[in-house]
């Protein structure tokens, strides 16, 4: 089967670079490439390019309306509850609060310790709150990152270093459900790192442990699960995991970027922990050594904030950089960066104050509720039930959903939901959608007005759908229309994703249009 995937592969490629095949393609992209300039570069009316500085300051009166006029700019109303994560709190008066800190830190640089001593002591309390509430022990250790990639990175980074210390593994390698972070990815490229991708089967969508035990080897610097994944929502099985790190003596790591606060307070809020019967996800796991958390997320930190943690000081250790031989002096950095806004840790630290434990409980339970919500709307209305199905059995914040109707494409239903200011996100493998629920989807009735009109799609696909099927067409899901039908339904149907990267690269470079 390798083989033929392999050879399928080659013979793609080979058909794409035939020359009328190619310039079809080029024409294609480049279509594609303009469709996405529309969209995300700005123009028109009222809208100003500033491609060179101004010859003279810019006053303050200039500056505000300029600033005004960007930021009334059209856009997804995330205020509404519209908008699936991205922003996980967004009321004013935290908001209020995270400007007054970061503004007496504007300034702050945390690589200068003795400078800035306050955001020294900050950083220092953020970790350690951190550190206490995923029950690590007296030993435990971390740092403040960018962001839940650079936590990743750094976890990755520090399991490498160690197996090269400790064992002497200079082909290292880690195995990670298929269902992680792309972040992992990414650490396995920088860092060259061999990745080994584990099923996470239906119906529960959690990694297969016994495919994990088959593929540790020597080489095994790192095991992964997540608390919960980013596609479905669903927790790994952390002890089964952190029995085989234990055994086989092996990192393992466990990612709750995005259950954040919540996954440490469902309990408190009234719901069931993931496998609180059997230890639970966290240090209380003895096989667990580090843990990605995601301040900036159900943290409610201003975003560019994250936490790394260790079991203890000495796994933090490795993924510290250090240059004593610099003509610029000895240099250390903990992390990647040198350079760091220490407002952005003021900003964190005032959030994590201003919240406290009760306003962390009451979060999650408005959010988990929220989630059920929209979780039972799916499996008990009468037309969601008979078209889409819930993916897994995901019990923290985030539902994911597939078609059953094979008339109908998730996709085009995740672009219709979009024409109505829905912001979801699309998944593959299988194809999906999922709804990250935030604050301020638990406000304002935005939860009732999801279901509503997800269940006014729905119907408008179905009768799509029968009229096709009326006028001779396919049975199956039809031609992708929609943006996120046409990526995804191209991405899925492709042996090879060359073309998928360069509509990637497309968007990337399109948002650094001026």
């Amino acid at each position: 089967m390798l083989l033929y995937r392999n050879v399928h592969k080659a013979a793609y490629k080979v058909f794409l670079n035939l020359p009328g095949v190619r310039s079809q393609v080029s024409r294609e992209l480049e279509k594609a490439t303009k469709e996405i300039e529309e969209k995300l570069v700005p123009s028109g009316p009222g809208i100003n390019h500033y491609l060179n500085l101004p010859k003279e300051p810019w006053t303050r009166e200039q500056l505000q309306t300029e600033l005004e006029a960007l930021a009334s700019m059209k856009r997804t109303r995330w205020e509404e509850g519209k908008v699936s994560g991205a922003v996980y709190h967004g009321e004013q008066s935290l908001i209020d609060i995270q400007n007054d800190a970061m503004k007496l830190f504007s300034v702050a640089n945390p690589i200068h310790a003795d400078v800035f001593p306050a955001v020294r002591k900050m950083e220092a309390e953020v970790v350690a709150m951190v550190l206490a509430m995923f029950n690590a022990p007296e030993s435990g250790a971390g740092t403040t990152t960018s962001g839940g990639t650079e936590s990743i990175l750094m976890a990755c980074l520090s399991a490498r270093q160690k197996g090269y210390a400790e064992r002497r593994i200079r082909e290292p390698e880690m195995i990670i459900p298929s269902t992680a972070h792309a972040a992992f990815h990414k650490a396995a490229s920088y860092f060259k790192i061999k990745l080994h991708l584990v099923d996470c089967p239906a119906p529960e969508y959690m990694v297969d442990i016994n495919k994990v035990r088959r593929l540790i080897n020597p080489n095994t610097v790192l095991l992964v699960g997540s608390a919960p994944n980013y596609p479905h929502g669903i927790v790994d099985n952390i002890p089964a995991l952190s029995k085989l790190a234990v055994s086989y003596k092996i990192p393992l790591h466990v990612d709750c970027c995005l259950g954040s606060f919540i996954m440490p307070n469902l309990s408190k809020a009234g719901f069931p922990s993931p496998w609180a019967d059997e230890g639970g996800f966290d240090f209380r796991q003895p096989g667990v050594t580090s843990i990605s958390v995601d301040t900036h997320k159900y943290g409610f930190a201003p975003k560019g904030n994250s936490c790394i943690l260790y079991r203890n000081r000495q796994l933090r250790e490795y993924q510290y950089f250090i240059c004593p031989e610099w003509s610029g002096g000895v240099y250390g950095s903990p992390s990647i960066a040198g350079s760091r806004p220490g407002a952005l840790i003021a900003g964190c630290w005032a959030s994590m104050m201003s919240v406290g434990e009760k306003g962390y409980i009451d979060a999650t339970h408005k959010i988990v509720s929220t989630k059920l919500t929209i979780e039972n709307a799916i499996k008990e209305h009468p037309v969601l039930k008979e078209t889409l199905r819930v993916l897994g059995h995901p019990m923290v914040s985030v539902v994911a959903f597939e078609s059953i109707d094979p008339a109908i494409s998730i996709y085009d239903i995740a672009d219709a939901m979009a024409r109505k200011q829905w912001h979801l996100n699309s998944l593959q493998g299988p194809p999906g959608v999922h709804v990250a629920v935030t604050l301020p989807m638990t406000r304002q009735g935005a939860v009732d007005t999801l279901i509503e009109d997800l269940v006014s799609v729905v119907k408008e696909e179905k009768d799509k759908a029968v009229e096709r099927i009326k006028a001779g067409g396919p049975i199956d899901k039809g031609k992708a229309k929609g943006s996120s039908a046409q990526l995804y339904g191209v991405a899925g149907s492709l042996p090879d994703k060359t073309l998928v990267e360069r509509l990637v690269v497309a968007y990337l470079d399109t948002l650094y249009k001026a």
